[in-house]
């Protein structure tokens, strides 16, 4: 591969959304929408759920033909009626969820429809791999992705970095990354940042969406924000700060963002005693009524595996877990709903939802038992208990039987949440519940989690943004590699603090391998 070429032999290539507008169903997505995309520059495209940021991208992709305006690239019309014409303009768009073919490898993923040939027709296997391990060093992925994995064994960052790959691999103009970081670990994203880095000193257009703020201001050159479908404006980001950002996003201010109230009570509802799994060890920690414990940690420090282990999902092979003081016998996470626990895992599309079901399913999946009557489920019961959390949360919808899959990504937590408010759980465990949502969502559902705190419930939160962390919780338990490195309450817990445990055991082994 070719690093991305300089359009027209030096003159960077610009991109220009003249008076674009789109409609669905009568529902307006873009309303007269003009924004330049510079080459040379990185423009943020920042706005809450619906805002209009996907409708845009994917009217530059090809993928929908906009009612009105009209997408220049360097001063000319584009006519893009599918995601081919895209690309031969030298449009490529990143999406958030890559479409990976299961039964070849990297390699062939990356050059699909385009593989090496030796004389003849013969399939050049070695070529290939020669060419994308040359690839994955000029872009420094070589040591996260291995070009002979079968694409179905891939992790959601390794398929992520595929897509970039693939992206690559032609010469590109104008590259557009909608919310390329969600799945990827902190070494992954600094290589990516580098990339666009040089993607950007190369003269190439940078379209980057985004809903991580502190990501943006360290990324982002310039920062366009839509609302309802309008460019509400665009602006520098050496001239604009955070709170600003917002306002134009939510149209209000969100400084109380965090409006905690501290309502734990000395009542221990969920302990974990020792407990030890394959990835976990001798991990201890409780939560009290009305509390929320933050558990932070770096990628990989066991987090998500102890959610699991404490709810069923994975087996532990030493320790307890106790609700309300009696012992849970943990076979399968139907054992953990018995006694009172409910969860909502940071893969939610994948583990929480029926995505081809309804609004109406997927809440009362968990009440079920308790919604029938001579093995027949109460459907006027089913419909009202739905209707209740639907306007409790609400969540956006045009009614109760509609698909979740159509719903956006904060709307989809809220269902989620919604199941479990309805379960009524004395302890709810919550893996990063506001990853992939807008600012507008997360603060709703911030507002949410202190609600059922202040309701009693015991509530265990799985955070990597540490202002989440810093901003929801009455105490803080850090894990690394496994284990406990040390807990925080509220008053003592800073990002540096927390950082400084996150990361004990890897800095006594480097001054280990230092000295020796």
């Amino acid at each position: 591969m070719t690093e991305p070429r300089v359009s027209g032999g030096g003159r960077t290539t610009e991109l220009r959304a003249v008076g674009v507008s789109k409609r669905f169903a009568g529902v307006r997505a873009l309303d007269d929408v003009t924004l330049d995309f510079p080459g040379g520059a990185v423009t943020a495209l920042m706005g809450e759920n619906g805002a209009g940021k996907s409708t845009l991208i994917k009217i530059i992709n090809g993928d929908h033909l906009p009612d009105g305006g009209r997408i220049l690239l360097d001063g000319a019309p584009l006519a893009l009626h599918a995601p081919a014409d895209a690309r031969r303009a030298g449009i490529r768009v990143i999406p958030q969820e890559p479409e990976i073919v299961p039964h070849v490898s990297v390699a062939e993923n990356v050059y699909l429809g385009a593989l090496p040939r030796r004389a003849g027709r013969t399939f050049d296997r070695a070529g290939l791999r020669a060419r994308v391990r040359a690839d994955l060093r000029r872009l420094g992925f070589e040591r996260v992705l291995d070009p002979d994995t079968l694409g179905s064994r891939l992790t959601a960052a390794q398929r992520q970095l595929v897509e970039i790959l693939r992206a690559l691999t032609t010469d590109a103009r104008v590259i557009a990354f909608d919310e390329p970081t969600s799945s990827l670990s902190e070494n992954e994203v600094e290589a990516l940042f580098a990339l666009i880095g040089r993607l950007r000193d190369q003269g190439l257009a940078v379209i980057y969406v985004s809903h991580r703020l502190q990501e943006i201001f360290r990324l982002a050159d310039r920062i366009a924000v839509l609302r309802d479908g309008g460019l509400v404006g665009v602006r520098d980001v050496d001239r604009t700060d955070e709170a600003e950002i917002v306002r134009m996003m939510v149209g209000r201010d969100l400084s109380d963002m965090f409006a905690r109230e501290h309502s734990a009570t000395d009542e221990v509802v969920l302990e974990v005693d020792s407990v030890t799994t394959d990835d976990v060890r001798d991990v201890s920690l409780t939560v009290r009524a009305g509390e929320v414990v933050a558990l932070a940690g770096l990628v990989g420090a066991g987090r998500s595996e102890l959610a699991g282990a404490i709810v069923g999902d994975l087996p532990i092979r030493s320790g307890e877990v106790r609700v309300g003081g009696r012992p849970v016998r943990l076979r399968q996470p139907r054992d953990a709903v018995r006694a009172g626990m409910g969860y909502a895992p940071e893969e939610r599309k994948a583990q929480a939802l029926l995505m081809e079901r309804s609004v109406r399913d997927n809440t009362s999946l968990v009440v079920l038992d308790r919604l029938r009557r001579f093995r027949f489920v109460r459907r006027a019961e089913e419909r009202r208990l739905t209707r209740e959390y639907v306007d409790r949360l609400n969540v956006r919808t045009p009614d109760i039987e509609h698909e979740v899959r159509k719903l956006s990504g904060g709307n989809q937590q809220k269902v989620v949440l919604a199941r479990w408010l309805a379960r009524k759980p004395k302890v709810l465990i919550l893996d990063e519940p506001t990853r992939g949502i807008d600012v507008g969502a997360k603060a709703e559902i911030y507002h949410l989690i202190d609600d059922l705190a202040r309701s009693g419930v015991a509530i265990l939160v799985i955070s990597s943004e540490l202002p989440e962390v810093l901003g929801l919780a009455d105490r803080v338990v850090v894990m690394q590699n496994g284990h406990v490195t040390g807990e925080l309450a509220r008053a003592d817990a800073t990002e540096e603090t927390i950082l400084g445990l996150a990361m004990a055991e890897d800095l006594s082994t480097t001054v280990q391998e230092d000295i020796q």
